[in-house]
């Protein structure tokens, strides 16, 4: 099993779970940051980290986001390697909470 970064992340990238993670299994994209499931050692430090609540155990997926289980496992084979917190985009409040931002996702 593995920690899922789901939807709400999208155009949110807090990093407050990356600080947290022992085994740096986190990943940065333009907009979205992903869980390397072959690393992620499911210690489930990160979840009660994310402000956005956009991190799930892969066996508590809320419905409809199911299809990050594969987007994490491919965008972290593309995205950079992310090992320390930065600040927020400046309007990642706007965007938390926000539905269907899918259309969003920069890869």
């Amino acid at each position: 099993m593995t920690f899922v970064v789901t939807e709400n992340c999208i155009k949110c990238k807090y990093t407050d779970c990356v600080e947290v993670c022992p085994v740096d299994c986190f990943y940065e994209g333009p907009n979205f940051l992903v869980i390397d499931p072959d690393e992620c050692i499911d210690c489930a430090l990160c979840e009660p980290e994310c402000p956005a609540e956009a991190i799930f155990s892969e066996d508590e997926l809320p419905e409809g986001q199911e299809k990050f289980i594969d987007l994490n496992a491919e965008l972290s084979a593309e995205f950079a390697n992310i090992t320390e917190k930065k600040d927020p985009p400046v309007d990642a409040e706007e965007w938390d909470g926000v539905k269907d931002k899918f259309q969003y996702l920069e890869r």
